[in-house]
């Protein structure tokens, strides 16, 4: 379908037009024109070839993109499936997705990645499979990283189940630099966290809890970052949560370590304070801090420490978070509410260019994908959202077959209200 975009605010550092109000003409999945006015042909409106989209105080994006996101098929498709997560992202203004690997089977073979890539081809949320890092999310045996990298894997990560030995990291690092892949790992040595259930300190003890220190996530953090150094590759540390995890990675970045991280959304915001009356939508991994640490990880934002901000959408059927705490899956869903909870809790702090970029253009320069520029010749790939936008989140905004999130009824600010990839346009 041809989109005709009207005096929308074009918000990427990467274009020419950035904070500029232009006129868009995508054709045939292309970005044709972009001008300050542009006229539509009324033949093409009234034979449906063509469709003009306008909005108050409209912004127009790289179409966003989220790291880390669980979509549970197969194996959990009472949770989430490659459908209702699509749906969730599109309903989120996101038009790409890499999911987890967190499936039964797993995805630690090239078949089970081309099944990922085969069934969701031509959609118009683009899903991009990250692959276990060891067979079985065991943490013993390296995958086939090479026939899985050509078949389509950018990224391999055996996700909340941390690397304990010290020696496959390593040796994976070590391999990623052939293939050029991406490694990631989610910073917890167990041995310190010793299946704690929330952040340790005052809330903790208070609850009787058994907590999560600082130091089982710092520890890793250092660990990671020497292996990175040792063997000078590439390296990419997920759910960042502490600010002595944050100074780490700065550190790390000021030596030249080629170096990446990201932080879940909720982490930024929310504190162990929210989990006083043993509410388990907030029991989440890493676990929420202490607003200590929110301000430290906002303010590694700015200062391009750490790299990306992600949902970390985590369904979970009933059955899995409406029992006593201690026994309580990890997990919030994220994908439709993700932006109004940026625009009410982030953007205070963060300029809007400084968050798209978090959101929709390093992902896709982590993973080495192609920038969604908005500049004439290049493929269409957009968001169009309100930044002011105030709205009620409500259980019909859900298109998850989960409704795991504590955010149901608040008041957000920022929505998306449309977007356009591969070809396609839906509204939000």
């Amino acid at each position: 379908m041809n989109l005709l975009i009207k005096a929308a605010r074009i918000i990427d550092a990467n274009s020419k037009y950035h904070k500029k109000i232009m006129d868009v003409f995508i054709k045939n999945g292309q970005i044709e024109k972009i001008a300050k006015s542009i006229k539509s042909s009324k033949e093409s409106v009234v034979t449906g070839k063509e469709m003009e989209f306008s909005a108050p105080n409209l912004h127009l994006s790289p179409g966003w993109f989220d790291l880390h996101a669980n979509f549970s098929e197969p194996g959990n498709e009472q949770k989430e499936t490659l459908e209702s997560g699509s749906n969730a992202a599109e309903k989120g203004g996101f038009t790409g997705v890499m999911i987890m690997p967190n499936t039964t089977p797993s995805l630690d073979n090239k078949g089970m990645i081309q099944y990922i890539l085969n069934a969701t081809k031509g959609n118009i949320v683009d899903l991009f499979p990250a692959g276990n890092l060891t067979k079985n999310q065991q943490g013993n045996e390296i995958v086939e990283m090479h026939d899985m990298h050509k078949a389509g894997c950018l990224a391999f990560t055996d996700d909340k189940h941390s690397i304990k030995r010290n020696e496959v990291l390593k040796v994976a690092m070590l391999y990623s630099k052939d293939c050029n892949a991406l490694i990631m790992n989610y910073p917890n040595e167990n041995s310190i966290s010793n299946n704690g259930y929330m952040h340790e300190g005052n809330i903790s003890t208070r609850l009787g809890l058994k907590g999560i220190p600082s130091l089982s996530e710092e520890m890793m953090v250092d660990r990671d970052i020497s292996i990175c150094e040792y063997t000078n590759s590439r390296f990419h540390l997920s759910y960042l949560s502490t600010k002595n995890s944050a100074n780490k990675v700065k550190n790390a970045k000021t030596k030249g370590l080629n170096i990446t991280a990201d932080v879940a959304l909720h982490n930024l915001f929310l504190t162990d304070e929210a989990i006083n009356n043993f509410d388990t939508r907030y029991k989440v991994m890493p676990p929420l801090r202490t607003s200590k640490d929110n301000k430290a990880l906002i303010k590694a934002l700015k200062n391009g420490t750490i790299d990306v901000i992600t949902t970390d959408h985590s369904p979970q059927d009933e059955e899995h978070k409406k029992i006593e705490f201690d026994n309580a899956a990890d997990g919030i869903i994220g994908l439709e509410s993700a932006f109004g909870l940026l625009g009410k809790y982030i953007l205070p702090h963060l300029e809007l260019s400084q968050l798209i970029e978090k959101i929709a253009i390093n992902p896709r320069k982590i993973l080495g994908i192609n920038q969604a520029t908005l500049t004439e010749g290049n493929i269409a790939n957009i968001t169009l959202f309100n930044p002011d936008l105030e709205w009620e989140f409500t259980t019909e905004d859900i298109k998850s077959k989960s409704v795991n999130t504590p955010f149901i009824g608040e008041q957000l600010i920022g929505k998306a209200l449309a977007i356009y990839n591969n070809g396609k346009f839906k509204e939000c």
